[in-house]
């Protein structure tokens, strides 16, 4: 039976509400300057509400939102974002981890898992611990976190030592388990080296993808960079695994120049058991170029 899964990523839910002057110190205050100035005109909530609704309409079995719910991390976001959330479905059918937006400063990301943990919980009933790890049908999605506060204009995330420790345990527990899960991998940053420009990069790259190399994955996802991309990372014995990145979800049709490849757009995965593994496609809706919801044709995956 085909297990349907769908991703996106960086709805950067808006409007803001009021801001208080207290609130608007170091990165926040230039963070909103920014919103002020562009962002909260490249992203739009109508076109965000139209792409859940088809989303909606598709028949996927579970969610997987790959972070920037929030846009400076400010209280009154972390209700807008359970809402949100909500909206994509219960907690049971959506898994979410968190991006740098979601850690704007010290506080902000724990102020949001307190308000949307119950999309963070793992198998074992924690919440807002990474990695996690939730099993819905042949899946094994493991969540990982790579949101950290920065300093203003630097948006970089990062892993660490004991986070990827445990997700590469975790992940070669999986692959000797009778009837192997299909073991999903969701974090926000691209996590292969050069996957980002200098100063939005994770800067355990390099550490991610040699855990990966040796415990293996079947298909990662990410977000940040608000365009679809497709790509691949080695894997044990030789073995691609893709590593898949989705735009932003509420990009207006005519922002960065119309580029067809940063159009708002969510992506679905269709996974069925093949012998003794698993034969997966992937295609991606979104908006065309007139703004209006199709599919948006297929998407690499080897």
């Amino acid at each position: 039976m085909t297990f349907r899964l769908a991703h996106l990523s960086d709805p950067h839910v808006g409007p803001l509400g009021r801001v208080r002057l207290h609130q608007l110190i170091g990165k926040r205050a230039t963070g909103y300057a920014n919103w002020r100035r562009g962002r909260s005109r490249s992203h739009d909530m109508a076109v965000l509400e139209t792409l859940v609704a088809d989303l909606k309409g598709q028949g996927a079995a579970h969610v997987a939102c790959t972070g920037d719910l929030c846009n400076i991390g400010l209280p009154s976001e972390w209700e807008t974002a359970r809402t949100f959330l909500e909206a994509l479905g219960a907690p049971e059918t959506v898994s979410f981890v968190p991006g740098n937006h979601d850690a704007y400063v010290r506080g902000s990301l724990e102020g949001l898992l307190a308000a949307c943990g119950g999309y963070t919980g793992d198998d074992s009933g924690s919440r807002g611990r990474f990695p996690y790890l939730r099993r819905r049908g042949p899946l094994a999605l493991v969540g990982l976190s790579s949101a950290i506060p920065t300093k203003p204009f630097v948006a970089t995330g990062r892993l660490g030592a004991p986070q990827l420790a445990a997700a590469e345990a975790l992940l070669r527990a999986l692959a000797t388990e009778p009837g192997k899960p299909f073991r999903v991998v969701m974090i926000h940053h691209p996590p292969q080296p050069g996957g980002a420009s200098p100063g939005r990069e994770l800067k355990d790259a390099a550490a991610f993808t040699a855990m990966i190399a040796r415990a293996g994955a079947d298909l990662i996802l990410h977000g940040h960079n608000h365009i679809a991309s497709s790509t691949l990372i080695p894997g044990p014995d030789g073995r691609a695994v893709p590593v898949i990145g989705a735009p932003s979800a509420s990009a207006r049709p005519d922002g960065h120049g119309g580029m067809a490849a940063r159009r708002a757009s969510y992506l679905l995965y269709d996974i069925d058991r093949s012998g003794d593994g698993y034969a997966v496609t992937a295609r991606r809706r979104g908006l065309d170029a007139a703004g209006a919801v199709c599919d948006l044709g297929p998407v690499a995956l080897a």
